[in-house]
């Protein structure tokens, strides 16, 4: 099964946070203190980290949770937009490489 994976910038992950657990009806289940926060549900991936090279909302890039994904892939689409290609694991994968302390296991 397909995931789209939405991945956005924030300047306050604290707040942002608090507004998507609600919005999305559960807490994230990744989450790195002062930097990013991941939430799962059954149709949507979505990825927030605190970046101050972008504006707050704004989109960082675009992608399917994949579980036939072979390995992490991207590209980019006519309009210039990252798409990623990836498996829970990958991402995981991904999550603990850049965040050590996270220690993120897919369900």
């Amino acid at each position: 099964m397909n995931k789209l994976h939405i991945a956005i910038a924030t300047h306050n992950i604290k707040e942002t946070i608090k507004d998507y657990t609600i919005r999305l009806g559960v807490e994230p289940c990744s989450f790195v203190l002062n930097e990013y926060a991941l939430w799962r549900t059954e149709s949507l991936n979505l990825s927030v980290r605190q970046d101050s090279t972008c504006k707050p909302g704004e989109l960082r890039h675009l992608g399917w949770e994949d579980s036939s994904a072979e390995e992490f892939s991207q590209d980019s689409d006519v309009n210039g937009i990252v798409w990623e290609r990836f498996t829970a694991q990958q991402q995981a994968d991904e999550i603990n490489e850049i965040w050590p302390e996270a220690n993120f296991i897919p369900e």
